[in-house]
């Protein structure tokens, strides 16, 4: 989840690189915010994208769908986005779990792969029923396999991951990243701790759900197709992403300081990404169907700025929630 509880309120390189020119764009360097203007909430039923062509649609909070010749991917898919308090200054840990299942629905499309970084409610509280309701593969920590098991989830439909593995699903590539959960200004976060087996009931309050660790995951969709570094937190292991190289890089916007040099730090590591798409930087309680709220905890303007700053020749894309961008970020 978002840090801000306590505020107010294997090495891939490019091979192509007239790909990374182009990703970039003409206007290096420059920031491109693609807000869209609002639309009808039924138009934002998604559809599989063309066939020989990835698309990207942005879920809010961290998450994705990944669409490429009618198949799909979802990361850390959460689009129900109930209400806690965390935004209106009376957050509530003991606000209980729910799950819209029209909405999720209506975002989802037919997954086939749901990987998921932590276990936060605004990362895994959907996912319980995305996996009992289409079959699909879910990959995860230990903690988020137990956790999906309370809730009824069969054990067979969840992959354990640790960091390190490069999964293999029928060409389309998944490389599980080992990684950090983003710090508040006290250098905590909300909800820490693991499971080693299923908690004794059924996780009813979003206090239930600890975190369990935190992943990221690079994602290739084939060999001509754009490499997409999905963040679910905003800190990393800065060893574990050195060499990745993606030719997208999907960064959690963090909300305060804590972790030294963090834009810096994390663009070296990735090799300064064509393409970054910051992320957690919405009101996460708002609904999918209004344009993006911000996040009053995070200051996007500066973390834009200093990416630039950091990586001139990267081209810089504010997501929206209505937009369905190609394999380059840019609207389809």
């Amino acid at each position: 989840m978002s840090d801000n509880t306590d505020a107010p309120r294997p090495k891939r390189r490019i091979q192509d690189l007239g790909r990374r020119t182009v990703l970039r764009g003409a206007a290096f360097g420059a920031a491109a915010p693609l807000l869209a203007s609002p639309i009808p909430a039924a138009a934002t039923t998604r559809t599989a994208s063309p066939a020989g062509s990835t698309s990207f649609r942005w879920l809010g909070t961290s998450g994705w769908r990944i669409d490429v010749e009618g198949r799909t991917v979802l990361f850390d898919p959460y689009v129900t986005r109930f209400k806690t308090g965390l935004f209106d200054g009376g957050f509530d840990p003991g606000t209980k779990l729910r799950s819209n299942r029209e909405r999720v629905r209506e975002h989802i499309g037919r997954p086939e792969i749901v990987l998921v970084s932590h276990s936060h409610w605004d990362h895994i509280a959907d996912v319980p029923y995305i996996a009992k309701a289409t079959g699909a593969r879910i990959v995860g920590t230990e903690t988020t396999f137990h956790l999906l098991v309370a809730f009824g989830v069969d054990p067979g439909q969840i992959s354990v991951v640790k960091g390190g593995e490069v999964l293999d699903f029928d060409g389309i590539t998944v490389q599980v990243v080992s990684s950090l959960h983003s710090r508040n200004k006290r250098h905590t976060y909300f909800a820490p701790g693991t499971l080693h087996a299923p908690p004794s009931a059924t996780p009813r309050t979003i206090s239930d759900l600890p975190e369990g660790d935190t992943l990221a995951y690079q994602v290739t969709t084939g060999s001509s197709e754009p490499s997409a570094f999905l963040m679910g937190a905003s800190d990393f292991s800065e060893r574990a992403v050195e060499g990745l190289s993606p030719d997208l890089a999907m960064i959690a916007v963090p909300s305060s300081t804590s972790t030294y040099r963090y834009v810096p730090r994390l663009l070296q590591a990735l090799g300064q990404p064509s393409v970054v798409v910051p992320v957690h930087w919405d009101n996460f309680e708002e609904p999918l169907s209004e344009p993006p709220r911000r996040d009053p905890a995070m200051d996007l303007d500066a973390f834009v700025a200093l990416v630039h700053q950091e990586s001139p020749m990267s081209r810089i894309v504010v997501p929206d929630y209505h937009t369905t961008y190609g394999g380059d970020m840019r609207p389809n």
